[in-house]
């Protein structure tokens, strides 16, 4: 499967990443990272942070607030607690990633897919989103205090009228992509465990391409993000600061 940009961008970082794994990189401002979905099974659980300051991090409430929206796609931006934007979403051929639904934890895998334990299965045993956040953090120092409400990408999740929340089984497809230009140096840290309320009783999460290339230069008047909400411009301009750089229009 072909990931590479539809545009002569640049490539510096290609992977794949099986399912029910974790990654993390510093995605270094002025790169974008692609996440594609190769068979329409992923589900790929984020979190963000400040490398040069880990207490800064994803903020899923200033998110989704300041944007008016309890779903991410095109246009939206990622706030971090201290209102700078981390990342922006510049391309999404999937339209609607969740932002509520959360992950798994080992007690939910065991009663929902049964034991598969590492003395029987080796590699091919069950592990949980929040397992594999905790080993992927570890790397960076972090740990359980560090797990905030996260990120899944190409799952959805809505609200019927009652308030119940439904995971839509059919949102995803193969080959489903979603970029997400770094606006200021951040770690990337994610898994690719099922997500918690996907319906499929079988444990096959699905893999994903990594791909990171060279952005193309944010002009702020005219850019898709920055002009999506006031909002997200007011927030493009605290992390122009933070960047010690100059927004120019």
């Amino acid at each position: 499967m072909n990931t590479t940009p539809e545009f002569n961008a640049p490539i510096v970082y290609r992977d794949t990443l099986p399912g029910a794994r974790y990654w993390s990189q510093v995605v270094k401002r002025g790169f974008t990272l692609r996440l594609v979905d190769r068979q329409g099974r992923a589900n790929v659980s984020t979190l963000l942070y400040n490398p040069a300051n880990p207490l800064e991090r994803y903020n899923a409430p200033d998110t989704l607030k300041g944007q008016h929206t309890s779903k991410l796609t095109h246009g939206h931006m990622l706030y971090s607690d201290m209102g700078h934007v981390m990342m922006s979403i510049v391309e999404d051929s999937v339209g609607w990633h969740d932002t509520i639904g959360g992950i798994s934890d080992a007690a939910m895998v065991r009663e929902k897919y049964g034991e598969h334990g590492y003395q029987e299965y080796g590699n091919d045993f069950y592990r949980s989103g929040r397992e594999l956040f905790l080993i992927e953090l570890a790397k960076w120092n972090l740990g359980r205090r560090d797990l905030v409400p996260n990120l899944n990408f190409f799952s959805k999740v809505h609200a019927e009228a009652d308030g119940a929340l439904v995971f839509d089984a059919e949102h995803r497809q193969p080959g489903a992509h979603v970029d997400l230009r770094a606006e200021m140096d951040t770690l990337v840290v994610l898994n690719t465990a099922p997500h918690p309320m996907d319906p499929d009783p079988e444990y096959q999460p699905g893999e994903i391409d990594l791909v990171i290339y060279r952005s193309d230069p944010v002009v702020p008047a005219y850019d898709y993000c920055v002009n999506f909400r006031p909002e997200n411009a007011r927030a493009y301009a605290n992390t122009a600061i933070h960047n010690c750089q100059e927004a120019y229009s």
